[in-house]
């Protein structure tokens, strides 16, 4: 039997979360993005003519959610990496109050 099995699991199980969560927003700012291009199209072929400048706005916000994405996924994989070796290591941490406000001023910072 694997020691800590319950832990690892469930630490395997938040990564993948994590992981398809990034999938989305990756897919979610694809679409986006060529949903930016296929309106540019259908709009030059209906007006025949050179359209208007559109707002980049779903291009932009296409790339920023495949960037967004891949960010998580680099995250995530570091929190998977650190928290497996915590949980295999023998050294048992103690979290003070102390430690915890240092965590929450670091996140909101």
């Amino acid at each position: 039997m694997i020691t800590r099995y319950t832990d690892l699991a469930a630490n395997e199980r938040t990564y993948l979360a994590w992981m398809r969560t990034a999938l989305a927003l990756i897919a979610f700012g694809f679409l986006l993005e060529r949903f930016d291009i296929l309106v540019r199209y259908f709009a030059t072929s209906v007006v025949q003519e050179k359209v208007p400048t559109i707002s980049p706005l779903g291009r932009e916000a296409g790339i920023i959610l495949t960037m967004l994405g891949l960010v998580i996924m680099v995250i995530s994989t570091i929190r998977f990496t650190v928290t497996t070796k915590r949980i295999r290591s023998e050294i048992q941490e103690v979290y003070s109050f102390k430690s915890v406000l240092l965590y929450i001023s670091r996140f909101l910072l």
